[in-house]
């Protein structure tokens, strides 16, 4: 592959960056219900164990969060952005090199981190 101009380079840069993110923020809409449901599953069986009072609505909150995910995973979009999500992440390794694809990872990672400390209650 011929090098690109430093022009094109930030060009390029600055779209696979909105391309990942666009597409992790859709991938992960889906795929966080997975690790939600991992962690309210604990909490349950903790609150069981130690013998506390289980709402029935937590419950309930946790068995139409795993219907759900099942339903949004077996749609064809889920695929979709899956497979997208790793064409970008291989794009972004091929023109900007795979240190790159860990700091924009790390860039998406602070700033979702930011968004929840500083999210307030209204």
């Amino acid at each position: 592959m011929k090098k690109l101009k430093a022009h094109h380079q930030q060009l390029v840069r600055r779209y696979l960056l909105w391309a990942y993110k666009t597409t992790r923020e859709d991938f992960e809409r889906i795929e966080r219900k997975t690790t939600q449901l991992l962690v309210d599953e604990y909490i349950l069986a903790y609150l069981t164990t130690q013998k506390a009072r289980v709402p029935e609505t937590f419950k309930a909150y946790i068995a139409a969060k795993h219907k759900d995910e099942v339903k949004l995973k077996s749609q064809p979009e889920y695929l979709h952005l899956k497979n997208r999500l790793e064409a970008v992440e291989a794009a972004i390794r091929h023109f900007l090199g795979a240190k790159e694809l860990a700091g924009i990872e790390k860039l998406y990672e602070g700033e979702f981190t930011r968004r929840i400390l500083e999210a307030r209650e209204h």
